[in-house]
């Protein structure tokens, strides 16, 4: 078995032991955060007819679907 970090020490690369993550900073006003989210592809099926009718982005059916979630939760909404 090969073991990649003694490849790596061999050829005087550093090798840094676990992922180190940069702090998430705080969207500035206005801007918008980006998300990677995995639908069951049922449902992804489901919201991709859903923009394909309205004439909207898969994006813009999501954020419309967090947003009424947030107001019936009585959190506030992105408007």
């Amino acid at each position: 078995m090969v073991n990649c970090g003694d490849i790596l020490r061999r050829a005087n690369i550093p090798v840094t032991k676990g992922a180190k993550r940069k702090e998430k900073s705080q969207a500035a006003e206005g801007s918008s955060v980006r998300a990677t989210i995995s639908f069951p592809p049922e449902l992804y099926k489901v919201l991709e007819d859903i923009a394909r009718q309205k004439k909207v982005s898969l994006a813009w059916v999501v954020r419309e679907a967090a947003n009424d979630t947030s107001r019936r939760n009585g959190r506030c909404s992105a408007r």
